[in-house]
């Protein structure tokens, strides 16, 4: 970890918050309890225990593992349905092929994203190629869901392949920060990913040490997720670390730092830093959609048990009788 790198940060952008900016305090930081997703791959629920006005227009995530597969382990998700969100996940180390009913798809490794917007609804299938099967191997990503305003809720399907080459990088004045903007914006630098609700998604690196304060938009929400490592967030320096999540207060920056001393299995701090601008609507969720009243999600079921979120494709059997998380 992780497969977006460069050698020297200093020779890329540097980002930093204007002096006048108001540090954003730390509301909370909560742990993420361990499960079980798909066909028993290994999650951290990292939302788990935080309510949800702080993490609109965020739904959920999980951190798919860090596990070392043997030949054999590596497990997906069947086909399943999805309706009213976008689902984005990110592959740090490791494959993942995807397939959706509409055509969508692809196969996303080492920095990749997957972006699905399942709007009015499809089928899909997440898993690891047989190749990955068969050799066992390093699996570790997120699956972040976002969700969609009422006005959004039944459009077209819509799928986008962000390669990690093409994520924007950035590092903090004295170097020891790698951002990687992956969605949204940070200081005038926009990352490739095209969202329906605004939001910024960055994956940043910092090395043992290593402090980065970042501008931040006053009317996003601030999360932070850590995915490796130790440090601290906010200016009064609050303890974060390997499976914490942090809710930032209002404000127009915030800081994380990494500890001196890391692990030698992890030797940097890896957070990813989430901001969206709150939908503010009535949200009705129940396993794969996620809607603004308890009819919508009545007829979503009936439209998926009616076949009208689209058919599995010829090829693929139907491993799942009702619909999955």
């Amino acid at each position: 970890m992780p497969a977006v790198t460069v050698e020297n940060p200093l020779t890329l952008p540097r980002v930093s918050a204007p002096a006048d900016a108001v540090a954003r305090p730390v509301l909370s930081v909560t742990t993420a309890p361990s499960g079980f997703e798909g066909e028993g791959f290994p999650v951290r629920r990292a939302f788990a225990g935080i309510n949800y006005r702080h993490l609109d227009p965020f739904i959920m995530m999980d951190q798919m593992g860090e596990v070392e597969y043997a030949p054999g382990e590596p497990k997906g998700t069947p086909w399943h349905p999805h309706r009213g969100f976008e689902t984005v996940t990110y592959i740090i180390d490791g494959t993942f092929d995807h397939q959706d009913s509409h055509g969508g798809g692809g196969t996303i490794t080492n920095g990749d994203t997957q972006w699905m917007t399942a709007g009015s609804g499809l089928l899909h299938i997440e898993a690891p190629p047989e190749s990955l099967v068969m050799s066992g191997g390093l699996f570790h990503g997120l699956q972040l869901w976002v969700n969609l305003p009422a006005k959004d809720k039944m459009m077209a399907p819509k799928y986008q392949d962000i390669r990690g080459g093409s994520v924007q990088l950035l590092t903090s004045p004295d170097g020891g920060a790698l951002i990687r903007v992956i969605a949204g914006e940070l200081d005038g630098h926009q990352g490739p990913g095209s969202t329906h609700t605004p939001i910024t998604m960055i994956h940043a690196t910092l090395a043992p040490g290593a402090e980065v304060t970042l501008p931040w938009r006053e009317d996003f929400n601030g999360l932070a997720y850590v995915l490796a490592g130790r440090g601290s967030v906010g200016a009064e320096r609050r303890p974060i670390r390997l499976g914490q999540a942090a809710v930032f207060g209002a404000g127009s920056s915030l800081t994380v730092r990494a500890d001196e001393t890391q692990e030698s299995r992890t030797p940097d701090l890896e957070v990813v830093l989430l901001g969206g601008r709150p939908i503010r609507e009535p949200m009705a969720h129940y396993g794969p959609f996620v809607m603004n009243t308890k009819d919508e999600l009545m007829q979503a079921f009936e439209d998926f048990q009616k076949g009208r979120l689209g058919t599995v494709p010829a090829v693929h059997g139907m491993s799942a009788e009702g619909p999955d998380a």
